[in-house]
């Protein structure tokens, strides 16, 4: 048996093949060129356990194309890899073996390869978010300007609806008006995509079953159930809720010896949109559910409001997760008993 770690760069790889002693059997640094990488592997296809990439953020073509041709590719989780602190040198080369190494031994974590096809979605969605936290500098910026200037208050609502002509009219000085009809074209832009993509991603979440069930929890709309959804990925690679809770970000990192708290771990391993997507329900739910405004008070009197919020993201989070997995619409007495 052999097995491959590919150590991936912006330009270049590193691709490691060794044997069942770890032994280096081939070794090379090939530019980012499809057809190379695979006629190096070639010799090796049928004896390969698998071919192990890391999961940077240019991974999509060399995944595709290698399980096109083929290979089984494995994708490593890079946040839950750690060197070894005493290695005295270190480099793409040992980094590929490493993935091979790890591969071999089974304790590679990896991570979910959606289909090309879910992966698209999934980044129209990532977007759309991008581009809404854009937007929303803009609107920041304009509301700064006019606080600096007249003391007034504007608030985002007014500044999507607000004018050209409008601005002339409040009677700014020239330069400061210029600056904030610049604002003001950049957030009507950025209006008119974010409501492109809106309607996209409506196109197809509207044909998932599971896509109704998520709108039914208080604080989750047709948004952020999309990406919640898009986010997820099928439910059945979280083996448990707790599994999807950390994913979620959901849950507390610490490393504990006798009792006692000694640190913590990588509090950023998961992912930050479900984060994120989980956080907003809960300032959401807290606002138009009686269930869910009564746990956020009793946890906000003994702790605080960030905390408070946060454990109201993980009883959602962990809702979400029942809901998806058996198929059934938002029980509030269920999630919050």
């Amino acid at each position: 048996m052999k097995y491959s770690g590919i150590d991936l760069h912006s330009n270049n790889s590193v691709v490691t093949v060794t044997d069942e002693e770890d032994r280096v059997i081939a070794e090379k640094r090939l530019p980012n060129d499809l057809t190379k990488i695979v006629g190096f592997l070639l010799p090796w296809r049928d004896e390969l356990k698998a071919v192990v990439v890391e999961s940077t953020y240019n991974w999509y073509w060399l995944v595709d194309g290698l399980q096109e041709a083929g290979f089984v590719v494995k994708l490593a989780n890079t946040g839950a890899i750690k060197k070894y602190d005493g290695l005295k040198h270190s480099g793409d080369e040992a980094d590929a073996r490493q993935l091979a190494h790890l591969l071999r031994l089974g304790i590679l974590p990896t991570g979910t390869i959606l289909p090309p096809e879910q992966r698209a979605v999934r980044d129209l969605a990532r977007k759309r978010m991008q581009l809404v936290r854009s937007r929303t500098s803009h609107i920041i910026a304009i509301e700064n300007i006019a606080a600096r200037q007249r003391g007034m208050k504007i608030s985002s609502n007014q500044i999507k609806k607000l004018t050209a002509e409008e601005v002339d009219a409040m009677a700014f000085p020239p330069d400061v008006a210029l600056a904030i009809k610049s604002n003001l074209a950049v957030v009507t832009t950025l209006g008119e995509q974010i409501d492109l993509l809106e309607k996209r991603l409506q196109e197809v979440m509207d044909e998932r079953p599971e896509y109704g069930l998520l709108t039914s929890v208080p604080g989750i709309g047709k948004i952020l159930a999309a990406i919640i959804l898009l986010e997820t990925g099928p439910i059945e690679r979280f083996a448990a809720v707790g599994n999807f809770a950390s994913y979620a970000r959901c849950v507390d990192s610490q490393h504990m010896s006798n009792g006692k708290k000694k640190g913590e771990g990588n509090t950023k391993n998961g992912n930050k949109y479900l984060s994120w997507a989980f956080v907003e329900a809960a300032y959401y739910a807290q606002r138009f559910c009686a269930e869910a405004k009564r746990f956020y008070e009793r946890k906000k009197a003994k702790t605080n409001t960030a905390v408070a919020t946060k454990a109201l993201a993980h009883k959602l989070a962990r809702a979400c997760y029942h809901m998806l997995k058996e198929q059934k619409p938002f029980d509030a007495g269920r999630c919050f008993a």
